[in-house]
């Protein structure tokens, strides 16, 4: 089954006297014409159940879900089994690459189920086990980003307040499917999400893993929010992380044990590294090597 995600849209025009166009707001019209990249909904065939699943779409991405809201809720603790790509999934990336965006994915759901439950190791019985896969990989162009981090310089440049928003060519996409099952294999929650790159909230890194990289935070975000809450992510206001999380997120000590077979986040260095434009793989240090 395959679906595809929204692009965002450019604001109407105003009524009233049309001033005459900057170059600048020239090439801002053009790139808000196509502003994100389209992202196929996909079954993977991973999952113990396809039945009863629902669309509910965010503002950027579509998804299809399923959840026993009084079991996952019953739930205390939760174990992650390692997020996975299929074989199909993006056979431009390369195993490197691959090996970093599914830990990205492992590492942000680790954390994001840290504000509800308490996480176990692999090898530890938990109320839920969480299973990820990798469905689609779309790569990112480096040198369309190469080109968005030159062309973000122009505003400046020309004394114009507002950042350009990046280029829309070559951005990546994403597509997933999890499912939680509890003690008895039972699925009790799942999720077959998809999202694409976009010129406003993704920031462009030269390498061609960068926007899997970067929305794979993105999908672990909604899927530990379906399993901490019972709900769907979408259509409800964001709610404020933990100073656990908080801190989870800036490269500290991980609330759980468990999450560090995940490694910690790069933090304030990877946030400098991608304003920079630089491949994840130069600030992310992956999972600790006893672990892989």
């Amino acid at each position: 089954m395959i679906a595809d995600v929204e692009c965002l849209r450019p604001a109407g025009a105003s009524h009233g006297r049309v001033p005459r166009p900057r170059p600048v707001l020239v090439l801002l019209a053009a790139v808000s014409l196509s502003g994100c990249a389209n992202a196929p909904l996909t079954r993977g065939g991973s999952l113990s159940s396809y039945d009863d699943m629902a669309p509910s779409d965010g503002v950027l991405a579509k998804s299809l879900v399923r959840v026993s809201k009084d079991d996952v809720l019953a739930a205390r603790t939760v174990r992650l089994m390692p997020a996975a790509f299929s074989k199909a999934a993006s056979p431009t990336l390369s195993q490197e690459q691959r090996t970093l965006v599914a830990n990205a994915v492992n590492r942000a759901l680790c954390i994001g189920l840290s504000e509800r439950f308490r996480v176990v190791g692999p090898d530890q019985p938990a109320d839920l086990t969480t299973r990820v896969l990798v469905t689609q990989a779309a790569p990112t162009n480096e040198v369309a980003a190469g080109a968005s981090k030159v062309v973000s310089v122009v505003p400046a440049a020309l004394g114009v307040p507002a950042p350009i928003p990046r280029l829309p060519i070559g951005l990546g996409t994403l597509s997933l499917e999890a499912e939680a099952q509890d003690r008895t294999g039972r699925q009790q929650a799942a999720m077959i999400w998809a999202r694409g790159a976009n010129s406003f909230t993704n920031s462009p890194t030269v390498s061609s893993a960068g926007d899997a990289y970067d929305l794979a935070g993105a999908f672990a975000g909604d899927f530990s929010r379906l399993l901490v809450t019972g709900e769907s992510p979408f259509g409800k206001a964001p709610s404020l992380p933990s100073f656990d999380g908080i801190g989870s997120s800036l490269g500290g000590r991980p609330k759980y044990e468990a999450c560090e077979a995940f490694g910690r986040d790069p933090g304030v260095v990877g946030m400098v590294a991608r304003g920079l434009g630089a491949p994840p793989e130069w600030s992310d240090k992956g999972a600790p090597a006893s672990s892989q």
